[in-house]
């Protein structure tokens, strides 16, 4: 591991069969939903760094969540578990009939927290909503969101609900990575100014790995607001089945009557997908700006990375 790397120590607990390890494995691991069902329970506490925007690491500890071991992180593991935390993500089983005893370990985790990481980030993710009625989805999760919300004062607590068979999933993993990336308003920044350079619709940043959206800017309102967890989910299955032919996956351009798509890599880290609805500026003329962009980005990419915007020409 680089000396030179931002390491962000992050939490993911939750009882045991909540869903985080399978959560886990198909952000960083690319699994597809239903082979997560071969995972078995965590024992313990399994570490994994996973590189992220190039010099950004994020130290994961996925907390088996069975009794005696979520007993032993607040009482003999307390300092060890607890220590330098950035984020906790706990993940609650939507229908869990302990929840009583659920709600007990989170206000203990959340005790830990206060005493030896007051300034962590707490993300609560109502895990396994395709399991509820869809007509009774927004209720329940309201419902748990007020609870979570109440019991984490005096924290601030951000939930999402999620499942494994949808968008959802990447939308919150994208905001919670989101809240770690170091220069992130200087990316979006310089994203808007390569955005309105090349007279874009709307430009869209993915990590490379993970396809998790990092930044976006858009310069017309769009009518999905769920679009970019959708594209995210879509792309990496796709590259997915790429590799199982033992095929990479480089580049992608969708056109209609309408708009054209380009997804490309662009720097070592990260994707960029751009939307153009003027037809009188040519797929060629996108390709060689988002090239012309590439090197400038790859800098921004760095922690000491520079100050200035881009402010480029591009053809």
């Amino acid at each position: 591991m680089s000396s030179t790397a931002m390491k962000k120590k992050v939490l993911l607990m939750g009882k045991s069969g909540s869903g985080k390890t399978s959560m886990r494995s198909i952000i960083f691991a690319n699994y597809i939903a239903r082979d997560t069902r071969r995972l078995g329970a965590t024992i313990d506490v399994e570490h994994s760094h996973v590189r992220f925007l190039g010099n950004l690491v994020l130290n994961l500890w996925d907390c088996g969540g069975q009794d005696t071991f979520m007993e032993n992180y607040f009482t003999s593991q307390r300092d060890n578990i607890f220590r330098n935390v950035e984020v906790l993500i706990y993940v609650f089983d939507v229908e869990s009939r302990e929840l009583e005893k659920d709600m007990h370990y989170y206000q203990s985790c959340l005790e830990a927290i206060l005493q030896n990481s007051p300034d962590a980030k707490v993300f609560c993710l109502v895990h396994k909503m395709d399991l509820v009625q869809e007509d009774q989805r927004d209720l329940i999760f309201k419902e748990r969101e007020e609870d979570l919300r109440r019991l984490s004062r005096p924290l601030a607590c951000t939930c999402f609900r999620t499942s494994i068979w949808d968008e959802t999933l990447y939308k919150a993993w994208s905001s919670i990575v989101y809240q770690l990336i170091p220069n992130v308003q200087q990316l979006e920044t310089n994203l808007r100014n390569f955005a309105q350079i090349i007279e874009a619709d709307e430009v869209l940043l993915f990590e490379r790995a993970t396809f998790l959206v990092i930044s976006h800017y858009q310069c017309k309102e769009q009518r999905d607001a769920h679009r970019f967890e959708k594209i995210s989910n879509i792309i990496k299955q796709f590259k997915l089945s790429c590799s199982k032919l033992a095929a990479s996956f480089q580049s992608m351009e969708v056109r209609n009557s309408n708009f054209a798509a380009f997804i490309d890599v662009f720097t070592s880290n990260t994707y960029v997908m751009v939307i153009m609805s003027d037809p009188s500026i040519p797929s060629a003329a996108t390709l060689i700006n988002i090239r012309n962009a590439r090197k400038h980005f790859e800098k921004l990419e760095r922690v000491d990375g520079p100050k200035h915007s881009l402010h480029m020409r591009m053809r």
